[in-house]
């Protein structure tokens, strides 16, 4: 079986390490982590060679490559797993139904969501209960990292330190290359 994980990482972050271990060690498979190069849901600062080192950087020794793909559906469609594992966060479950073909996600691929305790079962439960396979959708629980992207962007962007918030060779990464800077 075949594990992925896929986003924009602008930049990866503690809490994108904490889900891929988590899902690691719940599935126990090693987690493909697949970074969108045109991600057709979100504008991105930095290009996709950039945000590939950086995840690299943030998942040595796993198998990060890029997504050529701008919807899930579509990475899907091109048959290179067969029946893979495909990780998301219950606040992406959440919008799933406003994904690009969501039936042909779940028919194509198995859906591990984490939760973390505390968020509302009732909100993913009617998702779930408006697929047409909810048999494909797993759920597990991992504890809270409160971090996002957008704030270590924006820490960087003020100069302040984001040692706690990446991994220390994405953080040295950012600062040699000067990434984030400005609104860059």
């Amino acid at each position: 079986m075949t594990t992925l994980l896929g986003g924009t990482f602008n930049p990866p972050h503690n809490g994108h390490v904490a889900l891929a271990r988590a899902a690691e060690e719940r599935f126990g498979d090693e987690v493909v982590v697949l970074v969108a190069a045109r991600p057709g849901h979100k504008e991105v600062q930095l290009d996709a060679q950039a945000r590939l080192d950086l995840a690299r950087a943030a998942f040595p020794g796993h198998d990060v490559e890029l997504d050529p793909y701008e919807r899930t559906v579509d990475l899907l469609k091109s048959a290179r797993w067969n029946d893979p594992l495909f990780v998301i966060g219950a606040d992406e479950f959440c919008d799933f139904l406003t994904w690009k073909d969501p039936e042909g996600v779940v028919s194509r691929a198995r859906l591990a969501v984490a939760t973390r305790p505390g968020y509302p079962r009732k909100r993913l439960q009617s998702v779930l209960d408006r697929l047409s396979r909810p048999d494909r959708v797993q759920f597990f629980e991992i504890e809270p990292l409160p971090i996002s992207s957008e704030d270590v962007r924006d820490r960087v962007a003020r100069g302040e330190a984001i040692d706690r918030l990446v991994p220390p060779a994405v953080a040295e990464l950012i600062q040699s290359r000067g990434l984030y800077r400005n609104g860059r």
